[in-house]
């Protein structure tokens, strides 16, 4: 059943409940890139199923949407009660052609936009975090609350990137037990932690 957008909000309200954003924000880079470490362009490409996004685009459309943010977060500390539109991620996809894409090249994207944004967060004053705009779907929203959103946006595509990673694994190492029946291909760090994983 497709998760309507109340839904979505709420999902992605309990990831930050009792943290700080900008500490999760701060952090996510460095866990995608150890995510990604060592694992090859062509399963980084992989779509997990048709119509889903592979590791890459995921990649791809973090960037665009820090981009987007950047832009909300500065039209909210300029404006008075700006209209932050709201934008059609699977048009930029194909606009942005986010197949063809090179995963270092999204996290990289991804990185400077976040660290510009996070260097901002340490001048803001309490005042300036309670700015705020009229989403054109989500109605009023300050800068906190945006920063709130980002975080666990982060987390969100953090876990499939996890999900997609481990089942290729899973499936590479199906098809090499089915050859080598007798032989464990998993390194005993990652037996260790595969029901750990999150899906």
């Amino acid at each position: 059943m497709t998760e309507t957008s109340e839904q979505y909000r709420t999902r992605l309200a309990k990831y930050v409940e009792g943290r700080d954003p900008v500490t999760m924000q701060r952090e996510a880079p460095g866990t995608i890139a150890r995510l990604i470490e060592g694992v090859g362009h062509a399963k980084l490409k992989d779509q997990p199923a048709p119509g889903k996004w592979s590791v890459t685009e995921i990649l791809m459309h973090l960037a665009d949407d820090e981009l987007v943010s950047t832009w909300r977060y500065r039209q909210m500390l300029e404006h008075e009660t700006p209209t932050l539109a709201g934008f059609d991620q699977d048009l930029w996809a194909r606009l942005g052609d986010y197949a063809a894409c090179e995963s270092e090249d999204a996290l990289a994207m991804f990185c400077l936009l976040r660290e510009a944004n996070l260097r901002m967060f340490t001048h803001l004053t309490p005042e300036q975090w309670r700015r705020h705009g009229v989403h054109s779907e989500r109605g009023k929203l300050t800068v906190r609350d945006l920063c709130r959103h980002m975080a666990a946006h982060d987390v969100n595509h953090i876990d499939q990137i996890r999900s997609i990673l481990k089942e290729n694994l899973e499936a590479r190492v199906g098809k090499e037990q089915s050859t080598h029946h007798n032989e464990s291909v998993f390194p005993s760090a990652v037996r260790g932690n595969r029901g750990t994983q999150k899906r």
